[in-house]
């Protein structure tokens, strides 16, 4: 049975302003995994109404296999409002289907196939799918590659779920907005950002830390490897799910066997391309693969 590359979190509807698009973190992820030729799946719950159906719906179209539990709350939306350079702000509804993802035997069947696994704080803002999602953690094989995209929204988060969240992964992925929270969270103004991220993969036992810093670059840090990029200058469309592609398609590249500085490159490229992009879900280009 092949292993999977697995999102697990908040499955949603982003409200742009032409129009809702699929959305979700973990989704995201997974989808943009799948385009790098790996079996990837999408873990969530949807609501028993017209827009939960219409998310199976539209994973389906999209070619991405999902688990999604049908649950008597309304499926996930976010309001999505877009400033002068595309960059989103969001208004995320509460009480919604995401936030009670169940762990089921299934649940636990798939974790036992994983291969990679990523997760987020947002889905934990819930105590019930923040269990579901550490269930899942404790399941998984040794050998399978657990990344927090920390994606911090609105007051979301706290230091309790970022700390139990940097102690359960391998890769950290944050940007340079949220390294500036977590800097202050936890009391370490005075370290410069190449510093500070080496003090969180060490305290913490990280294989690698991942920092985009929009348009000013990314960077990703490994043992002695530091890589850098510059962000390619793109006509922007917006940045929804761009950081979600540079996850999937790092993740990707790194279980195909390529070095940290290949799978920076490849991550740069496609979230650069989804940039040009409406909404989260574009297909990659076969050159960008």
């Amino acid at each position: 049975m092949d292993r999977l590359v697995i999102g697990i979190g908040e499955a949603l509807w982003d409200m742009l302003p032409e129009g809702k698009k699929l959305g979700g973190a973990p989704a995201n992820f997974a989808f943009h995994a799948g385009q790098f030729g790996l079996e990837s799946m999408a873990v969530s719950a949807i609501g028993l109404d017209p827009l939960g159906e219409e998310i199976a719906k539209e994973l389906e179209e999209h070619g991405l296999p999902f688990h999604l539990d049908r649950i008597d709350y309304p499926t996930g939306t976010v309001q999505v409002t877009l400033d002068s350079n595309g960059i989103p702000r969001y208004e995320i509804k509460e009480d919604v289907a995401w936030d009670k993802i169940p762990y089921t035997k299934e649940l636990a069947d798939l974790a036992g196939r994983a291969q990679a696994v990523c997760f987020g704080s947002l889905a934990q803002r819930n105590p019930v799918s923040r269990e579901t999602i550490g269930w899942f953690l404790d399941a998984v094989p040794e050998d399978c590659l657990k990344v927090f995209d920390i994606n911090l929204r609105q007051s979301f988060y706290s230091k309790e779920i970022i700390e139990d969240s940097l102690r359960r992964c391998d890769i950290l992925k944050i940007n340079d907005e949220e390294l500036e929270i977590v800097k202050e969270m936890f009391g370490l103004e005075d370290l410069p950002t190449e510093g500070l991220c080496r003090s969180i993969i060490d305290e913490y036992g990280l294989k690698m830390l991942i920092l985009t810093c929009g348009v000013n670059g990314s960077h990703v840090f490994s043992g002695d490897v530091s890589s850098f990029i510059e962000t390619p200058k793109v006509k922007v469309a917006d940045t929804v799910g761009a950081g979600d592609s540079f996850t999937g398609a790092f993740v990707a590249s790194i279980l195909k066997g390529k070095t940290v500085r290949e799978a920076h490159e490849a991550a740069v490229k496609v979230s650069a391309f989804v940039c040009t992009q409406s909404g989260a879900m574009p297909v990659i280009p076969e050159d960008l693969k």
